[in-house]
Parts: structure tokens; sequence; C-alpha cells
């Protein structure tokens, strides 16, 4: 996969393989952490139906849990926000091949003939 270009996002603008990975990664912890979090909601409201005070001061943790973990996903699509900013800035800046290497610094492919 490596090297592989995608042409995905409509406008003829290419994405390298190394930047769609690391895309594909980030949004796999995001689904991850979500995933979670639906686990901590749901303790959360069997806490507080249950309204037994063991209960409801453990939902404190869990909240903080929670709010961290949202916390963790806003970071992470920021992260991606950039990624990807940058990844079309340097495709765009003359060489429709450009893109971001994983180190966030702008690389240039040539398009080999298919």
């Amino acid at each position: 996969m490596e090297g592989d270009t995608f042409s995905g996002l409509g406008n003829g603008t290419q994405i390298d393989g190394k930047i769609f990975q690391t895309f594909q990664k980030s949004f796999v912890q995001v689904q991850n952490i979500l995933d979670q979090n639906r686990l901590l909601i749901n303790e959360i409201n069997q806490n507080h139906e249950s309204k037994i005070p063991d209960n409801l001061s453990r939902n404190v943790g869990l909240i903080r849990e929670l709010n961290n973990n949202i916390r963790r996903v806003v970071d992470l699509y920021a992260d991606l926000s950039t990624s990807f900013t940058k990844s079309v800035e340097a495709s765009s800046e003359g060489d429709s091949t450009g893109a971001l290497r994983s180190d966030g610094k702008a690389g240039h492919k040539r398009n080999r003939p298919a």
C-alpha cells in the first residue's frame, strides 16, 4: 500500500498511501474511544437508575473518564484536520502528486504510468 495514491477527494487530488494509512489509524482510534464511551454511558445510566449511593459515587469517576475520552476525540479530529489540510495544500502547490510524509514534511512523488 505504501507508495500508492488514492483519488478519493472528488477534485482530482491524490492522497499518498502512507497518509491514507495515518488517517485510517486515527479514525480507528476515534471509533474505539467512541465505543468505549458508549459502554461508559450505559454504565453511568445504570448506576443513576439504581440510586445506590456507591453506584452514584462511582459515576463521578466514570463521567471524568468520559470527559477525558471526549477531549481525546477532539484532539484526534483536530490533528486529522491539520494533517488533511497540509496534505491538500502540499498536493495543490504546483505538483498534483505532492503529499505530506508521516513526519509532516512535504514530499513529492512522480506518478508512474499505468
